[in-house]
């Protein structure tokens, strides 16, 4: 994991912005707005293809560029198929759109959300998929009816991840810090677990402590762990079973600001990515991206084991990061794996492929060097 490195950097993964009009920026003229960004990166099924979405309003599959001008485009998705995706809309309505990359055409709209939706997952077991919304609500669909299946009121806006076997998913609750647990058959009971995510050790840095930010959930492959990422200076790691807080990762910049140099706000905010952080395929690493530019590993094969009622007072097993990798232009706002090649990609204002250096090390090279040489 240490040993990757930028293979491939696509500079015009993102169109620029065009010049201000004179007088737009009256009090700044100077400071013309920050550059566009990726918002979204998805691979398909197979490993094979990769799509980004952009703040220009086009998703990109990195053979060709594809615009969404009226509608503008966000949380790109491949179905099972790699030829038609699922993504968000920025503009003219709220409607999830099913789209034929093959032929550039739209093949279904999903309306019903009343404001922007902010999270957005396929099943990875059927034509099933999820979507929440500023609305307060998580709509659940089937990409062969337009209408949707389900409906879950929350009390602020959610963001939804399914579990491996596609048989549980996870909502979690922002301002309340919670997150619910649905069986899938069941989904219009109630949850049957919900996790208080607390960290007592925010008291430490800040009174009263600034609230967690979730901006996306992940499971583990094994459905034994949920990858919280958040906007702020750490992510978590909690048991999927009981909902003990098990890790906290740190040692990266939150992605909440456009710019390093911006000051943090007593309220936290998602940033332009809620693709921040994801698992390696096999669930042994986490990748982050961060506002620095490094792009950070975190070795989670130890997480420690806990059993019991959960103590929210009780602070997790603190990681720092296995490694700190340079070669992302700017801040990596999307970092996605690969799910089945040795490949990772990073995305922020540019687009990089990351592969492991299988050349010798120098050091090594030079040892062994010094041990043909007294050899001979």
């Amino acid at each position: 994991m240490s040993k990757l490195k930028p293979a491939k950097i696509f500079k015009r993964a993102v169109e620029p912005a065009p010049p201000p009009s004179p007088g737009a920026y009256p009090n700044r003229p100077n400071h013309p707005p920050d550059a566009r960004q990726i918002t979204g990166v998805s691979f398909d099924d197979r490993g094979d293809q990769l799509i980004t979405a952009a703040e220009d309003e086009t998703f990109r599959l990195h053979i060709k560029t594809l615009y969404s001008k009226k509608y503008g485009v966000d949380l790109p998705r491949f179905t099972h198929k790699n030829t038609t995706i699922l993504h968000a809309s920025t503009k003219e309505d709220d409607t999830v759109r099913y789209h034929s990359l093959h032929d550039n055409k739209y093949l279904q709209y999903f309306k019903g959300h009343k404001d922007k939706v902010i999270s957005l997952e396929v099943s990875p077991v059927d034509d099933g998929f999820m979507s929440g919304s500023m609305d307060k609500t998580v709509r659940l669909w089937d990409l062969r009816t337009p209408n949707c299946r389900g409906l879950l009121n929350l009390p602020a806006s959610p963001i939804v991840a399914y579990d491996a076997s596609g048989l549980v998913f996870a909502v979690g609750v922002n301002t309340y810090s919670r997150i619910l647990l649905y069986d899938q058959a069941n989904y219009d009971k109630a949850p049957f677990l919900v996790v208080n995510l607390t960290d007592p050790t925010l008291v430490l840095i800040s009174y009263p402590p600034r609230p967690i930010y979730m901006t996306s959930l992940s499971f583990s492959s094994n459905g034994k762990y949920i990858l919280v990422g958040c906007s702020g200076n750490a992510h978590y790691i909690l048991d999927a079973y009981e909902g003990h807080l098990l890790a906290k990762l740190e040692g990266h910049v939150g992605l909440e600001r456009r710019k390093i140099s911006a000051k943090e706000t007593i309220e936290p905010v998602r940033g332009s990515s809620s693709e921040e952080v994801s698992w390696t395929p096999d669930s042994k690493f986490v990748v982050s991206g961060s506002l620095d530019g490094k792009v950070v590993i975190w070795d989670v094969q130890n997480l420690p084991a806990k059993e019991g009622p959960v103590n929210l007072k009780a602070p997790a097993k603190v990681l720092q990061p296995l490694a700190k990798l340079d070669g992302h232009p700017g801040p990596s706002r999307c970092v996605r794996f690969n799910p089945r090649f040795a490949m990772m990609a990073t995305a922020g204002a540019e687009l990089a492929l990351w592969l492991p250096d299988t050349s010798p090390d120098p050091d090594d090279v030079a040892k062994e060097l010094l041990k043909s040489r007294k050899g001979n």
